[in-house]
């Protein structure tokens, strides 16, 4: 559902301290699967975990080898990032879950962006990035001299992400990229698809190709479009049939911008 891609290079090597484990769930809307990450400063006792994925005991259990964990942190709170949580904790001896969403926690306090996380050798600053759905946060971690950014589904390897109601708000996610634009040269390892070199010039393909696709919905408005499966008509003419519903989604939210902002004097 994207334009063409940046020239930034996909990252060819992972930092000493980053391991991908990728669970077993490709589709259109996980790409290959969802990554999940595990950070382990050299020499230290502890690791932690993002996004342990959803419920598959072979992936859960696999994740449980590289322990012991500090924490378990959630970007987001669709399943496919974080229904196996509960269990990993569960192999693990009750490792603390950290969320945005109350929901989601285990054995911990809800994640507070105004503070970091540290231990282990790992400095973890919660970003709050809005907008894919209300709970969405990065996370920027420093490990030594090396900083890296993981954006969930805020931001994503490959293709765009799908904003749809009513948890996700477009306004918010706008917002968000600005907020990882301001990030050059920062390594971006994302909840689906390849880490990529440069977290804002990502963030800066998204917001160019957010605005596109806005002036393209206004344009069919203006035609007389008023209701998503008219614009995805419009705008998405050449859409795969098995994502329409993702177009669809989007087209929802892109309306909702575009009328409150039409209304907003």
């Amino acid at each position: 559902m994207g334009g063409a891609e940046p020239e930034s290079a996909e990252a060819d090597r992972l930092p000493g301290w980053v391991t991908l484990l990728r669970a077993p769930n490709p589709g259109p809307m996980t790409l290959d699967g969802t990554n999940t990450w595990i950070l382990r400063a050299p020499g230290a006792d502890y690791a932690t975990v993002i996004d342990p994925g959803p419920l598959d005991e072979g992936h859960l259990r696999r994740i449980a080898e590289h322990g012991p964990f500090q924490f378990i942190l959630i970007t987001h709170g669709h399943h496919d990032h974080v229904e196996g949580a509960d269990r990993l904790s569960e192999l693990l001896g009750g490792t603390a879950v950290l969320a945005a969403d109350p929901a989601y926690c285990l054995h911990g306090d809800p994640l507070d962006p105004s503070e970091w996380l540290g231990g282990n050798g790992l400095d973890i600053r919660v970003v709050d990035t809005p907008g894919h759905t209300s709970d969405s946060v990065s996370f920027l971690i420093e490990c030594g001299d090396d900083r890296a950014m993981f954006t969930g589904d805020t931001i994503l390897g490959r293709g765009t992400t799908v904003v749809a109601r009513p948890d996700g708000d477009l306004g918010a996610y706008l917002r968000s990229l600005e907020l990882l634009s301001a990030y050059p040269e920062v390594l971006m390892l994302p909840g689906h698809g390849p880490a990529r070199t440069d977290t804002a010039e990502r963030a800066r393909f998204y917001l160019e190709h957010r605005r596109e696709r806005l002036a393209q919905v206004a344009a069919a408005m203006a035609a007389g479009a008023e209701t998503p499966e008219a614009v995805v008509d419009l705008v998405y003419p050449d859409i795969d049939p098995g994502v329409r519903f993702a177009a669809e989604w989007s087209a929802a939210a892109q309306l909702d911008y575009l009328r409150q902002r039409r209304e907003t004097p």
